[in-house]
């Protein structure tokens, strides 16, 4: 499975704000690999805010489709009005291991339930529209057992495919790569075993 996920390092946050009838949101996202980071996103939220209305919030620490580690919560807003609006907001958008903070500063206008809602998921929304991402690629490991003769082509096999080698192991009978292989590909070597015109030993770790 390939998806995106923000590419932010640990505890860093990416910004927007809108005003909606004098109120102020700021929606604060993060790389959320775990809910430990999207708690550390939280906390730094409400430190740097701590005279805010509210602090609602909604992550999905998984990959797109993620049905265990998710949550969204309105924090005194009217139910329904605020967490999930900016759950499905981070649902539509096919990101992975997201998570978002939305901070309020209330304005004096009332928004009704309809306009809370649209306003959450508004701000989240802005967000995501400048957040930069990376792709992340599901994989699995297998080792790789060639000659030391074979060992440079292999290497530059894998390079072409773009099949990163995680470890390299040395004996006796040569050496043992372990390779990364997507998911969501076939697993085919013969492209490497015609090139060095040998069978190739493939194990999965």
């Amino acid at each position: 499975m390939r998806y995106r996920v923000p590419d932010l390092a640990p505890e860093t946050w990416h910004t927007a704000e809108i005003d909606v009838e004098k109120s102020q949101f700021l929606a604060w996202v993060c790389h959320a690999p775990t809910t430990d980071a999207f708690d550390a996103l939280l906390q730094a939220a409400k430190a740097a805010h701590p005279n805010a209305s509210h602090h609602c919030t909604a992550f999905i620490a998984g990959p797109p489709g993620e049905q265990t580690h998710i949550g969204f919560s309105d924090d005194g807003e009217p139910g329904g009005t605020a967490g999930r609006p900016m759950f499905q907001a981070l649902q539509g958008s096919q990101i992975g291991e997201i998570g978002c903070v939305v901070i309020r500063y209330f304005g004096g206008t009332k928004l009704g339930t309809g306009g809370l809602a649209r306003a959450y998921a508004q701000a989240v929304n802005a967000g995501l529209e400048t957040l930069p991402t990376q792709e992340v690629v599901e994989r699995d490991s297998y080792l790789l057992k060639v000659s030391f003769a074979h060992e440079a082509q292999a290497r530059a096999w894998c390079d072409e495919q773009a099949l990163p080698v995680q470890q390299a192991a040395y004996d006796g009978d040569g050496v043992s790569l372990t390779i990364g292989w997507p998911r969501d590909v076939e697993l085919d070597i013969r492209g490497l075993e015609n090139r060095l015109k040998t069978a190739i030993e493939l194990q999965r770790t």
